[in-house]
């Protein structure tokens, strides 16, 4: 049968319906995961469309996953920077939703102080165990809408669950059936998409989500989870590691709406900003992330990394201020206590500085030959140098301006007798036989000493 298609506007045959394959053993791709190998990227050819949606945004989940990997956050802590990253996804809700904990008395107190604050986005959901005592718990808080596990590989369903497919299915059908009846609208995190049987469990089981939301008149968000990190962005790959593949799956054979689509990555294979920038292009609009990629393993998506990708793709941060991104860097490493690695892209201390002597005079006669972008504007953070043999007194006055953020009449020039005496610290090290830049921490405690502690660094 043909039938207009409401994605294309063109005549295409009626979509085959995928039934449950509810097989005796399980199916642990074995070709593309032997486990006792690096698992392999294998190939059918097979393009799908690109159907990059009219509206994209991002979804965070620093208070959940990235909680689950760092100690845990206190109430004031999640509260600052639940308001920093309000401000980072602007009035227009470009970072749209923020997930919470609500199990314990802490959790539960620091959502009621984020929505005391009364801001729109992001919106704040929850993420719970499937029961009728917690769906309950986050309508009584008045949270609309909840994530829940339903893990949807074999090697979860048969090694973890000790169900069958079909057993999996219902159970997961009437928790979600139970969440209706809360009134609290679910968003089902499929765990471990990337190695699950699309057609024959994932498909199948969607397509009854599908049919029970229009039922009970209540939306579903399908969250596509690439647990493992094992989602490859290229054309032509073969399901179930193809992220093209899943999320045009979902839409062209489940009738899962790009609003109701969302792709949470992790980093494992380092392909977990590139996996979450393929799932937008071909029709998720939401990506979830969190604050400085910080989760399980390697980590989640870089929430400041998506910023970029979305200016990039879009030509615009449509009014998200990406100078916030330094302050959650600042307050991260000031008052949480956390290290970031000083290469990380965006925020790592070191990711706009030169190190090279020939680089750095090039940076200093025009920052833009060695700077990604101008960094200042939009990050807040000047380009820098690292301090060498050859650094000259407007070299080393402008380190010091750069690493103490002085503006204005705070800056310091060559002829600051701090410089002048630094240089002569420098010289002689060089003099005694050193070949290597000087650290960061090496010329602050230096400038320590010779300004009497008039700089700290900030």
């Amino acid at each position: 049968m043909l039938e207009i298609s409401p994605h294309t506007n063109l005549l295409e045959q009626e979509n085959y319906k995928y039934s449950l394959q509810d097989v005796a053993e399980p199916n642990l791709f074995r070709d593309e995961y032997p486990y006792t190998d690096v698992p392999r990227v294998a190939f059918n050819h097979r393009r799908v469309p690109l159907g990059m949606p009219e509206d994209i945004w991002i979804t965070d989940t620093s208070f959940r996953d990235g909680q689950q990997s760092v100690e845990p956050y206190t109430v004031k802590q999640i509260v600052d920077l639940f308001k920093l990253m309000s401000r980072l996804g602007g009035p227009y809700g470009i970072i749209r939703q923020t997930e919470f904990f609500v199990y314990s008395q802490k959790d539960r107190e620091a959502v009621e102080k984020c929505q005391e604050l009364g801001y729109k986005f992001p919106e704040i959901t929850t993420w719970i165990r499937a029961s009728k005592e917690d769906f309950k718990l986050v309508r009584n808080l008045g949270i609309r809408e909840t994530g829940i596990l339903v893990s949807c590989s074999d090697y979860h369903i048969f090694k973890k669950m000790k169900m069958t497919r079909k057993q999996c299915m219902d159970y997961y059908l009437s928790t979600v059936a139970e969440a209706f009846e809360a009134g609290v609208m679910p968003r089902c995190h499929l765990e471990d998409i990337t190695r699950a049987d699309f057609y024959g469990f994932v498909v199948p089981f969607v397509n009854e989500l599908m049919k029970m939301s229009k039922e009970a008149k209540i939306p579903v968000r399908i969250r596509a989870c690439d647990t493992m990190g094992y989602g490859i962005p290229y054309p032509e790959v073969s399901l179930p590691r193809s992220v093209p593949g899943i999320i045009y799956g979902l839409q062209k054979y489940s009738d899962v709406p790009s609003e109701m689509l969302e792709w949470h990555g992790h980093n494992d294979f380092y392909k977990a900003v590139t996996n979450a920038t393929t799932a937008w292009l071909y029709g998720a609009s939401g990506v979830n992330c969190s604050l400085l990629g910080i989760g399980e393993r390697t980590g989640n998506v870089p929430l400041e990394a998506m910023v970029f990708e979305y200016a990039s793709l879009r030509g615009s941060f449509d009014g998200m201020d990406p100078t916030v991104i330094t302050e959650i860097a600042d307050y991260f490493t000031h008052e949480m206590g956390y290290n970031i690695p000083p290469m990380t892209p965006f925020v790592g201390r070191n990711f706009n500085v030169t190190r090279a002597g020939i680089h750095a005079d090039g940076l200093l006669k025009d920052e833009e030959i060695y700077n990604i972008f101008d960094t200042k504007k939009i990050l807040g953070r000047g380009a820098s140098v690292l301090i060498g043999k050859t650094s000259g007194l407007a070299g080393i006055a402008y380190w010091i301006n750069e690493n103490y953020r002085l503006t204005g009449e705070n800056q310091i020039d060559k002829r600051d007798p701090l410089v002048l005496a630094l240089k002569e610290w420098i010289d002689q090290e060089y003099e005694d036989g050193r070949q290597t830049n000087l650290s960061n921490s090496e010329l602050e405690e230096k400038i320590a000493e010779l300004s009497g502690d008039r700089f700290r660094r900030v």
